[in-house]
């Protein structure tokens, strides 16, 4: 990946790899509004395969 950056003219720089520090916690009632608010995308973005799914 390092030569196709190279190719434009840029340099190359190593990135240190970040790991994940923060857990979540989904017990609260914050936690339940996350999970209620994510539900509802989901549904809404995937209407139709829900439906198809639903009629099986």
């Amino acid at each position: 990946m390092n030569k196709k950056i190279e190719r434009y003219g840029v340099n190359a720089v190593e990135r240190p790899s970040i790991k994940a520090t923060k857990n979540l916690d989904l017990s609260g009632v914050y936690g339940q509004q996350i999970v209620k608010s994510e539900t509802k995308l989901a549904l809404r973005t995937h209407k139709k395969t829900f439906q198809k799914l639903a009629n099986m």
